[in-house]
Parts: C-alpha cells; structure tokens; sequence
C-alpha cells in the first residue's frame, strides 16, 4: 500500500519547496524521538521529506504513487532503506537548522567554534569621569588595569623560549577529532574539539613556564586613553583589542570607555551649545550696557542693547 506523503507531512500537492521545508521542521520538532517524540512517526516524517524535497523523486512520487532510485520494486515500499538495520538515512541537517538543540553531543554550532574564537580575550568596560572643559576641548588620560596580557616570555605562543611549536599529532593539525555517534538516524559522524591541543592544531614541544602554554599572564597594563574635544556625557569609547589578551594567541578583547562629564558652575551644555547666564539689573536692560561674560574661550565683552527682555 503507497504511503501519503503530503498527508503525513500535512501539506497539499501544490506546496511549495518552502512549504514543504517548513511543514519538515515543524514535524520534526514535534515527533523527533530525543525530545521525546515517536520514533517511528519521525521516520516516516523524514522519509516523505526526502521524496517531496527532491524534484525527481516528487514527481515519480506524484505519477506513480512510489518512487525507484534504481532499486526496482522495492523502492516502492521502502525507497530510502536506511532506518531498518540502523543503516542511517539521508537527513538534511541545513533542512533541520538548530532545531535540535543539544541532542548530538553539545550542538553542531557550538563543536564547530573555532579556536580562534574560544580563547579571545574577554571586553572590559570602565567608568571615567572627566572635566567639563576637558570634555570641551579634548584630553589625554592614562589608566592602569589589572588583567590578563599577552606573556612576553613566549610572545604569546605558549612555547618556552628556544623550543618548537609542532603540529598536533592527535588531530594532525585539523584542530578536530572526528567521532561516530549512533542514533535513531543511524551512524552520524561528528567532528569535536582536539582535547590534546585545545582545538589549536598545534603544540608546544615545551610548555612556557611563566604562562604554562597558556600564551597569557596576569599584570598591570597602562592604557593611554585620547578623549575627543567635543563629547557628551554618557558616551562609550571602543579601544579594539585593549581588553583581556586571548589564549594561545587568539584575539584579544576590547575596552570599553563610558564617559562622564562633571558639571560646571557656569556652564550647562545643549547639544552642541554651551549655556551661561549673566545677571544684569533693570536701569542696565532699559539703556544698555557692555559686560565682560565667561565662555569657554575666555571673558569676552558682550554689547546688550537697550530694551533686552
């Protein structure tokens, strides 16, 4: 008896790639056998997927009821073989996306991270509090921080001075050891991280003692920190790669400045003006007068005409 495929994925004959893509998804999600789903239902899920997915086999599948793939009759009642006698199916993981988790071993996304990407360096992100002058015309500060640097016995490499870095004979360089999982698919191959190099693909012949191979220490560090003329209060500067230094000589990460501006007893800022008030009294406002006022530059003589508001 021929199976229904658009019934057990619940869409129609006219739907679209996309349709019958994300009916899949649905499916799978629901019934897969790990979330805790009916392992048979996702066979049969997977198996309509993969004819209603591929033109060839849809429409074989939609003129003959079956399709044959070179297996001959057979093909009609089992066209993918596969899930009986754990032989594995042909799942489309791109098809499937992230849906599943943590269900093989800690998630494709996360073994497939590179190294690189592992080990950088961690952001810092500091208050600072400036004059408002300062704020005004610009200035230079210098900060010192407490945080991992790259050690400048080894350079960062991890190797002690005079040794060789090798490549790593465990993973032959890859950074990645491959392992076979079985599951309701069958045999999945998967690839994770190297523990004997930390997914580096290399390894010091001998291990720097200051740091242990680690490529970093912890020390002081001064920061020279250029505050433009011109900002604001609450404004965050970014100094790429002036965070903590990464292991094994990845990346490190950034420093974040966020800026505070003290207040002034004369002035008040808004926007790009700067705001000041002067006092004068009614006989001066009625006839005129010139006053010396304070700016940011200096005092400079201000004409007030007669008849000010």
């Amino acid at each position: 008896m021929n199976k229904d495929y658009y019934n057990t994925l619940g869409v129609n004959k006219t739907a679209s790639k996309d349709e019958i893509k994300a009916a899949f998804r649905r499916a799978a999600i629901k019934n897969h056998p790990d979330k805790g789903g009916d392992a048979n239902k996702f066979k049969e899920i997977n198996e309509a997927y993969q004819v209603l997915s591929d033109e060839n086999k849809k429409s074989q599948y939609d003129q003959f009821g079956q399709t044959f793939d070179g297996m001959g009759g057979a093909g009609a009642q089992n066209p993918f073989g596969g899930f009986q006698g754990g032989q594995g199916g042909n799942v489309n993981f791109e098809d499937l996306g992230d849906i599943f988790g943590n269900i093989f071993g800690g998630g494709f996304r996360q073994q497939t991270q590179t190294a690189s990407a592992r080990n950088r360096g961690r952001n810092i992100e500091v208050d600072m509090n400036v004059d408002f002058m300062e704020s005004v015309w610009g200035v230079t500060k210098h900060i010192e921080l407490y945080k991992n640097i790259k050690c400048k016995k080894c350079n960062g490499d991890g190797a002690e001075p005079g040794t060789k870095v090798n490549t790593c004979s465990k993973c032959k360089g890859s950074g990645q050891v491959e392992r076979v999982q079985r599951s309701i698919l069958g045999a999945i191959r998967m690839a994770s991280r190297c523990d004997d190099c930390n997914g580096l693909g290399k390894k010091p012949e001998k291990e720097c003692k200051k740091c242990r191979g680690t490529g970093i220490i912890k020390d002081s560090s001064k920061i020279e920190i250029k505050i433009p003329a011109g900002i604001s209060g609450g404004e965050t500067l970014r100094l790429g790669g002036q965070g903590e230094a990464g292991a094994y000589g990845a990346q490190a990460g950034d420093l974040y400045i966020n800026v505070r501006v003290k207040k002034h007893p004369d002035f008040v800022r808004d926007d790009y003006n700067i705001i000041t008030q002067e006092k004068i009294s009614f006989p001066d406002a009625a006839l005129g007068i010139k006053k010396d006022v304070k700016t940011v530059d200096g005092e400079v003589e201000l004409k007030i005409p007669s008849g000010i508001q």
